[in-house]
């Protein structure tokens, strides 16, 4: 699955894009194995208790999973998969 990452997250990822092959078929399988692949993100994206920090947005084709099922949302190979951490601005 195509993993697409935003302002800080590139540099830690190392690009763009990110290909992840999860062990599950959930948002949460896909963050976590980005975490296994990239460790620096866990700080970047997961509170202590393994939630997403505020302000950390994942959308799954165009929709924030807020509005689904959250980090147990499904996903397809197919989805399009977005990360935007916290950024601010002014």
């Amino acid at each position: 699955m195509q993993v697409k990452v935003f302002a800080n997250l590139r540099q830690i990822c190392g690009g763009v894009t990110v290909e992840v092959v999860p062990e599950g078929s959930r948002v949460i399988d896909v963050l976590d194995k980005m975490v296994e692949m990239f460790p620096d993100l866990q700080k970047e994206i997961f509170t202590a208790e393994k939630e997403l920090l505020p302000f950390v947005h994942v959308y799954v084709n165009g929709r924030n999973i807020i509005h689904e099922a959250g980090l147990l949302t499904e996903v397809k190979e197919s989805d399009q998969f977005a990360l935007f951490p916290p950024v601010a601005g002014g």
